[in-house]
């Protein structure tokens, strides 16, 4: 009786992936807020690698004087929220969000290092890094995609 108990408890409680994707979210929502800031200060210092102001400063770096990292910003934010949704409530519709949203942040990603390996010829370590935690958001999904399968109509809907 306790193992049945026991296995309902697991299935109705928030995978720990729920609380992967809230740390990566976090490391790239931090990210982007610097990457904001300095956009606005218009100077950012790199140590590592010497191209972070030119891709900072490039016309790739806003879109319609919005900064393309206040943009990642808000994308991560979206991450959070429904990370921490998931997590406190077992949201179905927050599940989904972690399940699809990541996509188009991998798709950014890819399209802005292209930008900075082709087009700029220059490396922005600062962009990499939120486009690393893109990358690791959207392979975490694909894990959710594989992992539970979740129906958000309801399966005897009220009457």
């Amino acid at each position: 009786m306790t193992s049945s108990s026991n296995s309902s408890t697991s299935q109705s409680r928030p995978s720990k992936i729920g609380l992967v994707f809230l740390i990566f979210s976090l490391i790239g929502f931090t990210d982007a807020i610097w990457l904001t800031i300095s956009y606005y200060r218009g100077h950012i210092g790199c140590n590592i690698i010497a191209g972070c102001q030119n891709v900072l400063s490039s016309n790739y770096s806003h879109i319609y004087n919005i900064p393309v990292a206040l943009l990642g910003a808000v994308f991560y934010a979206f991450i959070i929220i429904n990370a921490l949704h998931y997590l406190m409530f077992n949201n179905k519709l927050s599940f989904l969000a972690l399940k699809i949203a990541p996509l188009i942040g991998f798709l950014v990603s890819l399209y802005l290092i292209y930008l900075q390996l082709f087009v700029i010829n220059a490396i922005c370590i600062y962009c990499m890094l939120s486009a690393t935690t893109s990358i690791i958001l959207f392979m975490l999904a694909l894990v959710l995609m594989r992992k539970k399968k979740i129906n958000i109509v309801p399966e005897n809907p009220p009457v």
